[in-house]
């Protein structure tokens, strides 16, 4: 354990730098961005998923710097996953029980969010609230999280099409597609099936552009963590 001064991240890390000087080209690229291998937890949450290098630190906060793993794998917060895919199941069906389009469209855009932002959609209400009081426990696992999030916006296409086809008037094929992605989170959420990785591990091994990470070397597509 070494000790740094800093109010952020960064600081953190100059200071770290400033006393192992040759951990700088491990840590950083020519344009001093974090290199992609590098993963820091802040307490053992991905800074990635806060305000990256200029989040803030407290004096008693602990930084731990850990170098992808597993063949290049990173460590995933499954807990997050799991929120993500329960508020999606709920929100999901309340928009079906109460008849809203505009509901399973939320959803859906919430999806795509965190689709862009790399993170579960619904992410931000365990950082936010179950994390920090204590409700759940994180849970970092080794993974890819390329596929899981192939996985979210899969699903988020799929919403976005049932929530157009209900503002079209065709409740039918609307709430089929909503019931759809229920259907394919709670598989995730309570069988550990991950349809969407699949797809994309199959799309891996037909080196369709894009689809770059192959799956773990000890579970089949099938099997992949919750995404």
């Amino acid at each position: 354990m070494v000790e740094v001064a800093g109010s952020t991240v960064s600081e953190a890390l100059n200071s770290l730098i400033g006393q192992y000087p040759d951990l700088e080209q491990h840590l950083f690229n020519d344009q001093h961005d974090l290199r992609p291998f590098v993963n820091l937890y802040l307490n053992s949450e991905d800074i990635r998923q806060l305000q990256n290098l200029d989040t803030s630190l407290q004096a008693e906060d602990r930084l731990v710097i850990v170098p992808s793993i597993a063949g290049g794998f990173d460590q995933i917060d499954h807990s997050a996953l799991r929120t993500n895919q329960a508020l999606i199941i709920s929100l999901s069906m309340l928009a079906f029980v109460l008849d809203q389009a505009w509901l399973a469209l939320f959803v859906a855009l919430v999806m795509v969010v965190g689709t862009v932002l790399r993170m579960p959609g619904f992410g931000f209400v365990y950082q936010m609230l179950l994390r920090p009081g204590k409700l759940i426990k994180t849970d970092l696992q080794a993974g890819n999280p390329e596929p899981h999030l192939f996985a979210q916006g899969f699903g988020a296409v799929i919403l976005i099409l049932g929530a157009a086809a209900l503002f079209l008037g065709s409740s039918a094929i609307g709430w089929g597609l909503v019931w759809l992605v229920i259907l394919l989170a709670g598989l995730n959420l309570f069988v550990g099936f991950c349809a969407g990785c699949t797809i994309y591990y199959w799309l891996n091994r037909l080196s369709v552009p894009g689809f770059v990470k192959s799956p773990p070397q000890e579970s089949s597509p099938a099997n992949q963590p919750r995404g």
